[in-house]
C-alpha cells in the first residue's frame, strides 16, 4: 500500500523534471527561457506617496497614544528608609560572599 503511494509520487517527480528539461532543451539562441523565466516572476507591489503619507501618519498617531500612555502613569519613589533597608541588606549579602570566597581560598 505504502509503496504504490510512493511509485505515484516518484512517477509525478519524474514528470515535472522531464517538463523542465524539456523546457530548458526548447531554449533557442535568442534566450527564450530567459524571457519567460522573468514573465513568470512576481512583480514587486509599489505603493504611492498619498499611500505612504497615511501609514506614516498613523504610525505617528500610534507612537504618539503610546507615548501619551506612558507620561499619564505616576512615577514611583522609594522612600529613603527603603532604600536604606535595601543597601543594607545588598551589604550583607555581598559580606556573606566574601566571607566564602575566603573560606574557600583558605581551604585550597
Amino acid at each position: 500500500m505504502d509503496t504504490k503511494r510512493i511509485l505515484v509520487e516518484l512517477r509525478a517527480e519524474r514528470d515535472r523534471i522531464e517538463r523542465v528539461i524539456a523546457a530548458i532543451e526548447g531554449v533557442n539562441s535568442t534566450g527564450r527561457l530567459a524571457r519567460q523565466l522573468k514573465k513568470a516572476t512576481r512583480r514587486t507591489r509599489r505603493i504611492s506617496a498619498a499611500g505612504r503619507a497615511r501609514i506614516a501618519a498613523a504610525q505617528r498617531l500610534r507612537w504618539a497614544r503610546l507615548k501619551q500612555a506612558r507620561a499619564s502613569k505616576p512615577k514611583r519613589n522609594l522612600s529613603r528608609a527603603a532604600r536604606n533597608k535595601i543597601a543594607a541588606g545588598q551589604r550583607l549579602r555581598w559580606a556573606k560572599a566574601k566571607a566564602q570566597q575566603q573560606a574557600q581560598k583558605k581551604a585550597a
